[in-house]
């Protein structure tokens, strides 16, 4: 099979798991894999020594008529059997370059959410009639576009999680936080994320009032947009806003995580399954998270994390305490999380998942 993938890898760990799962499929001998991306994006010598090719190329805007002309005649000198758009512009120019091309077109959707059926901009995306595929990483974004597919049945959603490699944790070291001035006693609990609604970060802010003023729980907030949606006003009237430190954005994140006690995020929507999560997890911190779709997957109950119900401050403040509490019970859920994430989610599971789905369509 031959199968031309357009994506944008610019940002080395953000895009790992799907990366390093092309490098592993290109090793497969009935495989060939040639990928379309910026030229100077951080992965591109990785490809090229894997024996990938790459087309240096991205297109600029969505539906742009240059953009699709190029894509559709490197589809027809290649003699490509899949094409595979990962990103909204690749979508809105991949499709309509191959849809009259004798060649399986596939997407890729790590989002719970907007998509609907009498949303006519759908139907030029997950809901068109010339998509054979799309993979979703969690069974609830599968779900939710089978149920948007009325009209046409050719597109059929696949939930494959994106897996991870524990060796790709193995050398990251603990963040160096002294110059915080932080007890010795101090409980730390990290939140990495970009501010946005579905992230839920008005209900962790929340959740510190619920919480004692006389304990060293200190919560580290490691990401961009903290100064958005009233944040500062909520940070502000929390009795323990003391304990509350931004520190932005932060190219060691997971050393800051790796520091911490435990791994909070409070989103309440969209997100299938967050990679941050399965970060934490993968270092060896306990997570503690909400019970939306697709992340709930994540984690089991008091075994390897804790999992509250979303929007509920009150909720989180009890599970953080449970975790500064119980030690013990901490320590194994832990440990516990990290054997979770080699067992249940390796990149070995979805490379050969992925290689079997591309040959049941091929077939």
């Amino acid at each position: 099979m031959k199968i031309l993938v357009i994506s944008d890898y610019r940002e080395t760990v953000s895009v790992r798991p799907e990366a390093e799962m092309y490098i592993r499929l290109a090793q497969k001998e009935e495989v060939t894999i040639e990928i379309m991306t910026y030229g100077e994006a951080e992965y591109v010598q990785r490809f090229k020594e894997a024996g990938i090719r790459v087309i240096d190329f991205y297109p600029a805007k969505k539906r742009d008529t240059t953009s699709i002309e190029r894509i559709k005649k490197e589809l027809i000198e290649g003699k490509h059997d899949i094409l595979h758009l990962y990103t909204g512009i690749a979508i809105t120019n991949g499709i309509p370059a191959a849809k009259k091309l004798p060649i399986k077109i596939l997407l890729y959707r790590g989002y719970t959410g907007n998509i609907h059926w009498y949303d006519p901009t759908a139907y030029f995306k997950y809901l068109s009639p010339h998509v054979d595929g799309v993979w979703c990483i969690a069974d609830a974004t599968r779900d939710l576009i089978k149920r948007n597919l009325i009209f046409f049945q050719k597109n059929k959603p696949v939930s494959i999680t994106k897996g991870h490699d524990p060796v790709w944790y193995a050398g990251v070291q603990k963040a160096d936080l002294s110059d915080l001035d932080l007890p010795t006693n101090a409980f730390i609990a990290a939140h990495v994320s970009n501010v946005r609604p579905m992230k839920g970060v008005p209900y962790l802010i929340k959740a510190t009032y619920h919480l004692p003023t006389d304990l060293p729980i200190f919560f580290l907030f490691a990401g961009r947009g903290m100064d958005k949606e009233g944040i500062p006003e909520l940070i502000k009237n929390s009795p323990n806003r003391d304990k509350i430190i931004l520190l932005g954005y932060r190219k060691d994140a997971q050393q800051i995580v790796k520091a911490s006690h435990a791994f909070i995020l409070a989103s309440i929507k969209g997100e299938a399954i967050t990679k941050a999560v399965i970060e934490a997890m993968s270092l060896g911190i306990c997570p503690i998270i909400t019970d939306i779709p697709g992340n709930r997957k994540l984690v089991v109950n008091k075994e390897s994390g804790l999992v509250v119900p979303s929007k509920d401050p009150k909720a989180l403040a009890t599970a953080i305490l449970y975790a500064y509490q119980q030690p013990e019970a901490l320590r194994l859920m832990a440990k516990n999380a990290k054997k979770r994430m080699q067992d249940h989610f390796h990149i070995d599971d979805t490379v050969k998942e992925i290689y079997e789905w591309y040959s049941s369509l091929l077939a």
